[in-house]
């Protein structure tokens, strides 16, 4: 798509700071990669670990040869042994992000011959925004995530304030009004941790209500999602943010299209064809997110009891949990098919997928709404309460599980209820899932309400637009 923007074509270097962990990385690249197309005469240097600059751009070819990569250190000594606390890598790397962020910076513009002229970083790096301002430079901060976990970030002192006022009268299982403006109500336990429950004084719960305090001193805010989706959290947003911008959902515009049914490595798609539409559902809860055995046994005996078919992608290594013989079983009547990974997005848009047994993280919400596909949602942690209970309770386009952790008749429930078990023409959550597929569909069309923001980012990025 070819964006058309009133910046001059003057030679620019433009400093990108991702937040090397999970999903974070593709997303910011995925939308970096957009705008160099879009400005091929800007240099954009891409700050990441080496760990995670190497998945990025190892064995990916980019069509932008004006993102040029740099490594910053991870903070991890080299002898230091990991003891399994709870972000404990995410907390060394922000020991020394800032510092090592500035040295980058130093280094990439004398390597270019180009002083920087804008910061484009994901939200979390919120210190970034004191570089930027020592820099004297706009700060362009991205959200991986949708509007509504901003929302609550931003109003973090609110809500502490609010519930610190009915001392300790509420519980997690309580639905409170008015807590988050443009959503007239919320499950206390479905905000992300870190806002009123776990551990608030942590390094990562610091660093997201420090993330909150800061989001008004960027030009912009990009979201990785569309405007319709949540119109009133969006507009009141947009109401105390200088500019708010969906400009998503970024796998409609960015994936790539499987050229042959047969490429993916394990013939997800090759296997799919033979099953009849609206009959698989799809299994995943992504790359940090384990199910504890018991559940893992609880979902594969659901599964046979059913007799639905489906497609398991599931790390190798927690096979040995799987029933006695299950393998074997779903080998010899082809119901199902278990693979280390696939590829999710030509997964999700294939016309055999009924369902998506997911972790409801923002990537894989997305997606499943691009593609039409109702969720059966498990959360685990972050953001995917509050995905689950938008999901559920806002856009009526999945269930979660019964009790918040699987049991073989809560998720035969589950089943139930999104495949319509039941002999029901087609399910309601299937009706409400491709009307919000649709609108995605058009907001990222060419003149929809994502690629208008995307021009107007793109104006803010290359200065053009104070």
């Amino acid at each position: 798509m070819e964006i058309v923007t009133s910046c001059k074509h003057e030679r620019r270097h433009v400093a990108v700071f991702t937040f090397p962990f999970s999903s974070h990385p593709p997303l910011l690249l995925a939308l970096v990669r957009r705008l160099a197309s879009a400005c091929p005469w800007v240099v954009f240097s891409f700050f990441g670990t080496e760990k995670s600059n190497r998945a990025l751009f190892s064995n990916l070819v980019i069509s932008c040869d004006n993102i040029l990569p740099y490594n910053v250190s991870d903070g991890v000594p080299d002898d230091y042994v990991f003891v399994g606390k709870p972000q404990e890598g995410i907390n060394l790397f922000l020991e020394v992000a800032k510092e090592e962020l500035n040295k980058g910076v130093k280094m990439a513009e004398e390597d270019i011959g180009l002083k920087v002229s804008c910061l484009v970083v994901d939200i979390f790096l919120w210190f970034s925004a004191d570089i930027a301002h020592e820099m004297n430079v706009p700060w362009v901060a991205f959200w991986t995530a949708a509007a509504g976990s901003l929302s609550a970030h931003f109003y973090t002192d609110h809500i502490r304030q609010k519930c610190a006022q009915l001392k300790g009268s509420v519980g997690p299982d309580d639905e409170m009004e008015d807590l988050i403006p443009g959503l007239p109500v919320v499950r206390l336990g479905d905000l992300p941790r870190g806002v009123v429950l776990g551990d608030l004084t942590s390094p990562f719960s610091t660093l997201l209500l420090e993330m909150g305090r800061n989001l008004a001193r960027a030009a912009a805010v990009g979201i990785n999602s569309f405007k319709e989706l949540e119109p009133d959290v969006t507009e009141d947003l947009s109401s105390k943010l200088k500019r708010v911008l969906n400009v998503g959902p970024l796998n409609l515009i960015s994936a790539p299209k499987s050229s042959s049914i047969h490429d993916d490595g394990y013939s997800c798609i090759s296997w799919l064809e033979d099953k009849s539409p609206r009959s698989v559902a799809y299994i995943a809860f992504g790359t940090v997110c384990n199910l504890p055995p018991q559940e893992l046994v609880a979902l594969a005996e659901a599964l046979e009891d059913t007799k639905i078919s489906f497609m398991w992608s599931i790390k190798n290594d927690s096979k040995k949990y799987f029933p006695k013989g299950f393998l074997e079983r779903i080998s010899t009547n082809g119901m199902g098919k278990i693979i280390p990974w696939a590829p999710q997005v030509q997964v999700l848009e294939h016309s055999a997928i009924a369902a998506f047994v997911t972790h409801c993280g923002w990537k894989s919400v997305i997606e499943s709404i691009g593609a039409g596909v109702p969720m059966i949602c498990r959360p685990f942690f972050g953001d995917q309460q509050m995905n689950t209970w938008m999901v559920e309770k806002v856009w009526g386009i999945g269930v979660r599980v019964q009790g918040g952790s699987l049991t073989k008749h809560g998720m035969i429930h589950a089943l139930e209820q999104v495949l319509s078990l039941d002999g029901s023409s087609k399910s309601r959550l299937m009706e409400r899932v491709e009307a919000l597929k649709d609108l995605a569909h058009k907001a990222v069309g060419p003149d929809g309400s994502s690629s208008q923001n995307f021009k107007t980012l793109v104006d803010v990025v290359m200065g053009a637009t104070v």
